[in-house]
């Protein structure tokens, strides 16, 4: 069953066009990498995917709903059934209960259930020894986890994750990959993971597109797509000839 349905989006800054006719499907309890170079419009693509910014042209369709025909307050709701983990976490100034817990008291959610839920994901994430430690004093990793907590917490259909392992050592780079690998497993949420680690997407992905100065070259299942690339382009980015 298809969530996410890309067609024709173009996306345009200052007269440039960052995004051409992207068109793509992702179905329900996917895992999906974008693999592509610094710059070439994958966080672009996560934002408006998100409905943090509008596409010029062309149409995201999430679950049914066409996003570009909704209202202000009908995108605010289903932004609600997604959630974003940027590359930088920015965590507020205080515990890393509080930090995680936040998206479910601006969704009204009773005390006890909130700390069930925040207790029940910390440990998930491997950091409920640290729930009373103030967020901001974490190691690089560990802020990045209690940043995936709090997009875990709300029980998304849809996470959606920019770089998460960018600025991270090998050690925390493997304990983030097992938790998303986990999160898709167990609990059936789909993934859209952009990443410019070909290796990664490769250990993880169940499919991978190519996004390459803002156009889609190639889409297939990591089998295909890392050992028969059927573009060039592709195939000169996986060897590092492209970057």
């Amino acid at each position: 069953m298809t969530i996410l349905k890309i067609e024709h989006l173009y996306k345009k800054y200052s007269n440039k066009y960052v995004l051409e006719d992207i068109n793509l499907e992702v179905q329900k309890g996917e895992l999906f990498t974008i693999i592509g170079p610094n710059g070439a419009g994958k966080t672009t693509l996560l934002r408006l995917i998100d409905l943090l910014d509008s596409p010029t042209s062309g149409r995201i369709i999430f679950d049914g709903i066409d996003t570009t025909k909704c209202s202000e307050a009908e995108k605010i709701h289903l932004r609600r059934r997604m959630s974003f983990v940027f590359q930088k976490p920015v965590l507020f100034n205080t515990t890393v209960f509080e930090n995680v817990a936040y998206g479910l008291k601006i969704r009204g959610v009773d005390k006890s259930t909130i700390k069930k839920k925040v207790m029940e994901i910390l440990e998930l994430v491997g950091l409920d020894g640290l729930w009373n430690k103030q967020a901001i004093k974490l190691s690089g990793g560990e802020a990045q986890r209690v940043a995936l907590a709090r997009a875990l917490v709300v029980e998304p259909e849809v996470l959606l994750l920019d770089e998460p392992t960018a600025n991270l050592d090998p050690r925390n780079t493997s304990i983030i990959e097992k938790i998303i690998l986990n999160v898709n497993k167990k609990r059936k949420t789909t993934i859209v993971m952009a990443t410019h680690n070909m290796f990664q997407a490769k250990r993880i992905a169940q499919r991978t597109a190519f996004l390459f100065y803002g156009k889609i070259i190639e889409i297939g299942k990591p089998e295909q797509f890392f050992t028969k690339p059927k573009d060039p382009r592709t195939k000169a980015f996986i060897k590092g000839e492209i970057y």
